[in-house]
């Protein structure tokens, strides 16, 4: 359109992220426009910091394109972004890992690493080990609803790169006299991360224990505005203007999280809330998990969500190791009657997954597993936690535990259980120049960054900081991933979309 009008011409670039794609270029080529672009460059977005401790690729399709499409290039894009941090922060000397991707990205590591022999960096190394894991090892987890705050806001509300839109209503200011007219239409738009004190207090408690928290703070607050009332010379009443803004501001933050907290809690106590969890507990625990579930077919019959559906259908067939054929035909049938047989595609999907699958071997691996792994704990303490299961009131997720079991006592300790999960698990070391290698302080804490390939939750983030913070943990986490998910984005990235044909 630019070349026919007769206006001064424009120049044109084109930027790709994370890398240039020659199927693009054949079909801008196609259309008679590639040589329009005076530069055709990449960008390439490894790792985007979204916290102090969390890094994300954010690449939403990394786990369909790894586990269904037997496609590498996310996985490639990870051990590029994998080698950049360390340029940045020094030779990583220990790597372990556990699954098949994670096993392709440590082989990359190892051959970029001998492809440029040149780039030895002589800088002194922040991490003492990082983790690979892959998504497949630990499909539970994503699946189960999180509880806490942050995981609630996500999977109620889903977070967006830090960002979260909210419905308007409660955070309208109330004036007096006037009635409900003139509220917002637009969605309350807030911003998420620990740059805000509140947010970094109470992002990653058990949902249970923020009420507390809120109201202690409410005190403190309304207790420091009070405190004007006794600013008697110059000097105190300065004193108190100079803190006026940032009251304000932990005010204001106040407002809007507990807004947000009674938001959340008018869903958490919903009946229909309560049933799913509990149906959830259940089978995590290993109750009636090997024959169809009165409640996952009364809200197939109510027609509830189709995604909601899933994942129950799903965490059934993990805790089970695989359901009974007949169980799982049942569920097949259901789901297809009611919501449309376009539905096959996306059935297909999560069974090639291993998300959803019938029972080879007839042994249900899953008990053994819990046990040794303590997965399932049931004097869980939500206020005041003092184990990982606290972020599904009862469950640990079972990628936390095997990056708490690595650092003590090891992985030699859980060797059967290890096998019964898919995929390899290894260890690598690689040698630092010399003069690099860490002389650890008496009580210096290790540092071990965790790489979840296929996507992390916030409540996994969550646990991982709770073990970063524990007084006798010995070492501190950074997590990195493909992707921040929760259940529903997971699910979401494996169903097929059909689009009717043109007529």
């Amino acid at each position: 359109r630019e070349d026919r009008g007769r206006s001064p011409q424009r120049d044109f670039h084109i930027l790709f992220v994370p890398r240039r794609s020659l199927l693009c270029e054949q079909w801008l080529k196609e259309q008679g426009v590639l040589g329009s672009f005076i530069h055709r460059e990449q960008y390439s977005l490894d790792l985007i910091p979204f916290d102090g401790d969390l890094l994300s690729m954010e690449s939403e399709s990394a786990f369909k394109e790894c586990y269904l499409e037997s496609d590498q290039t996310s996985l490639y894009h990870a051990a590029k972004g994998l080698m950049t941090l360390q340029a940045l922060y020094g030779t990583i000397p220990q790597i372990f890992g556990k699954g098949d991707c994670a096993r392709h990205v440590a082989n990359m590591m190892i051959r970029m690493k001998r492809e440029f022999p040149g780039s030895q960096n002589s800088v002194f190394p922040v991490f003492d080990t990082l983790l690979l894991l892959d998504r497949n090892v630990d499909l539970l987890t994503p699946l189960a609803t999180q509880l806490t705050y942050e995981g609630l806001i996500d999977e109620i509300y889903g977070i967006q790169n830090t960002y979260v839109k909210l419905p308007p209503e409660k955070f309208a200011p109330k004036k007096q006299g006037e009635g409900g007219k003139d509220l917002p239409t637009e969605p309350k738009k807030l911003q998420l991360n620990s740059a805000e004190e509140l947010y970094a207090e109470i992002r990653d408690k058990n949902f249970n224990a923020v009420g507390s928290v809120l109201s202690k703070k409410a005190k403190i607050i309304s207790a420091a505005f009070e405190e004007r009332h006794h600013a008697k010379t110059v000097g105190e009443i300065k004193q108190f203007v100079s803190q006026l803004p940032h009251m304000q501001a932990a005010r204001s933050s106040l407002a809007n999280h507990t807004s947000i907290a009674e938001l959340i809690k008018d869903i958490t106590t919903s009946e229909d809330f309560f049933d799913n969890l509990t149906v959830e507990q259940e089978f995590m625990s290993g109750i009636d998990t090997d024959k169809v579930n009165n409640y996952i077919e009364d809200c197939i019959a109510q027609k509830h969500p189709l995604i909601k559906i899933l994942r129950l259908v799903c965490l059934q067939s993990v805790c089970n190791s695989g359901l009974k054929q007949k169980v799982l035909d049942h569920y097949k049938r259901e789901i297809l009657q009611t919501y449309g047989f376009e539905h096959i595609l996306t059935l297909n999907n999560l069974e090639k997954a291993g998300l959803l699958k019938p029972q080879t071997g007839g042994r249900n691996n899953y008990p053994t597993i819990r046990k040794t792994l303590r997965l399932w704990m049931d004097d869980v303490n939500e206020q005041n936690p003092n184990d990982i299961s606290y972020v599904y009131s009862g469950y640990a997720p079972l990628s936390v535990r095997l990056a708490q079991l690595l650092a003590r006592p090891g992985w030699r300790s859980i060797e059967e259980v290890l096998k019964m999960l898919p995929g390899p698990h290894f260890e690598e070391r690689q040698q630092l120049p010399t003069g690099l290698q860490k002389k650890r302080q008496h009580g210096e804490n290790r540092v071990t960054l965790v790489f979840f390939l296929g996507g992390v939750t916030y409540a996994e983030i969550a646990a991982l900081r709770f073990l970063s913070q524990m007084e006798d943990g010995g070492t501190e986490y950074v997590i990195a991933t493909t992707k921040l998910i929760n259940g529903t984005t997971w699910i979401k990235s494996l169903m097929e979309k059909l689009e009717p044909a043109p007529l």
